[in-house]
């Protein structure tokens, strides 16, 4: 089957490296045999709903039912689950399978790069023509004492950058509708601003037009990464070289910084911002505090599906407005993936549960037991009628946006991960929003602190 492409992959890099380790053909996986009772030992991030953990836990059961080795699923929440890894990789102790919905942009490429993850090629190029491009290049990481690149992560799903509201609140409150929000970037922004204005003068105070973290959380990171992008700030070359004190690259950054904090600093943002954890968007837009937020995955809307009138009429997510210089928006794509620890036993048996897992029926019942919060990563899974429902604004807009991406930093130079991991966008806006540094003295610090990431990088 030939593979359908759903992004417009830039740079040489892109272009190649996705086929790079496809040259040798699939490798067929042994059939287990029994481990005298030891179990597989998966580490798996807490979903949002119950039915993400549910189809996963099916997933699991069908599997053991056709294999000899059982397995124990731990659920560990977002707020711990990465540090519970870091404490396990120190102790020795890691799980033979990893999987956290931020780990693409912190941990997996550092792992991979430092040899401390399997190798699955042999789990990947059976499903090649499968996956998108996206996907393929979204786990092909490189390994420092290989000094080349493989498949260190199977592919589960995506996610690109989501803006929601209130769309009732929109036509009722403030006399508008989606018709009449701008494309173009600055009258986009200046709406919400303006929108926050009139619900004032109708004495709904406690509303605020935008609903943008201004914290330490990795939703910042995500926000500000798509900010960085809709101003050309090109922070890394083609080749995965650091390229941030380009002066065009710095001038960028600093516009950047300055439209994602201005809302903040004119009081078009919550306070509490700036001390939101990852759920905080998404709690102040179902409030009703917030009138629209900006989110990496479909999650708010998402957890609203069980009331129809909420999920299709009064929440909407609308694409983003064109770029500052006019241009079509592009979009930084995560790519959700699962990873297998190299140290272990049961490797091979780790291999064939996530080779089971990533059959299509089975990707396509996590994706959608998530409730869409992300999207599948084989384009024919999109064929389903979950995804294809005409009515649906959030996932409509949200597979529109999968047709112009391109991966996260991480999958080109590793260092990268270090940035989201020291979560180094947070820090200097949430500096702005509270310590008033200046946008001029944040782009020094962020710019000086992201380069003695890479020179300390190993």
């Amino acid at each position: 089957m030939k593979r359908r492409r759903f992004s417009q992959l830039a740079g040489n890099f892109l272009a190649g490296v996705a086929l790079s380790s496809c040259a040798k053909g699939p490798k067929i996986l042994p059939k287990q045999k029994n481990l005298e009772g030891k179990k597989l030992q998966i580490w798996w991030e807490e979903g949002f709903y119950p039915e993400e953990i549910d189809s996963l836990k099916k997933i699991i059961t069908q599997w053991e039912n056709k294999n000899e080795t059982a397995i124990e699923l731990t659920i560990i929440p977002q707020k711990d689950i990465l540090a519970d890894l870091e404490n396990a990789i120190q102790s020795g102790n890691p799980p033979n399978i990893f999987y956290s919905g931020s780990g693409d942009l912190t941990v997996i490429p550092r792992l991979a790069w430092n040899s401390q993850l399997v190798d699955v090629s042999d789990v990947v190029l059976p499903l090649q023509d499968q996956y998108s491009l996206n996907a393929l290049v979204g786990v092909n990481y490189r390994n420092r004492s290989k000094k080349k690149r493989s498949y260190y992560a199977v592919p589960l799903m995506q996610s690109a950058i989501h803006i929601h509201y209130w769309e009732d609140i929109l036509i009722n409150q403030v006399g508008e509708k989606r018709d009449t929000i701008p494309k173009d970037w600055k009258d986009f922004w200046d709406f919400w601003v303006q929108a926050q204005d009139k619900l004032q003068q109708n004495n709904q105070t406690d509303i605020y037009g935008l609903g943008m973290p201004m914290s330490l959380s990795l939703d910042t990171y995500n926000n500000f990464e798509q900010f960085l992008e809709s101003y050309d700030a090109q922070i890394l070359d083609s080749s995965g070289q650091l390229n941030i004190n380009n002066p065009r690259t710095k001038q960028a950054l600093s516009k950047a910084l300055e439209a994602y904090t201005r809302f903040f600093l004119n009081g078009q943002v919550p306070p509490g911002a700036i001390d939101w954890d990852n759920t905080g968007n998404n709690v102040s837009l179902l409030s009703q505090s917030s009138l629209m937020t900006v989110n990496h995955t479909l999650s708010a809307p998402g957890s609203q599906r069980n009331d129809p009138e909420t999920y299709y009429r009064r929440l909407s997510t609308i694409k983003w407005p064109n770029k500052p210089n006019g241009t079509s928006m592009r979009f930084v794509v995560e790519l959700k993936q699962a990873v297998i620890f190299n140290h272990l036993d049961h490797v091979s048996q780790a291999k064939a549960f996530l080779a089971f897992l990533a059959q299509p029926e089975n990707l396509a019942a996590y994706t959608k037991g998530a409730q869409g919060r992300y999207l599948p990563v084989m384009p024919a899974l999109f064929d389903d009628p979950f995804w294809q429902d005409a009515k649906d604004s959030h996932i409509s807009v949200a597979v529109e946006q999968l047709r112009n991406t391109r991966p996260a930093y991480q999958v080109f130079n590793p260092a990268y991960g270090e940035v989201a991991e020291q979560n180094v966008w947070g820090d200097v806006i949430r500096k702005i929003a509270v310590e008033n540094l200046s946008i001029e003295q944040a782009t020094e610090q962020a710019i000086a602190q992201i380069e003695t990431i890479f020179s300390e990088w190993e």
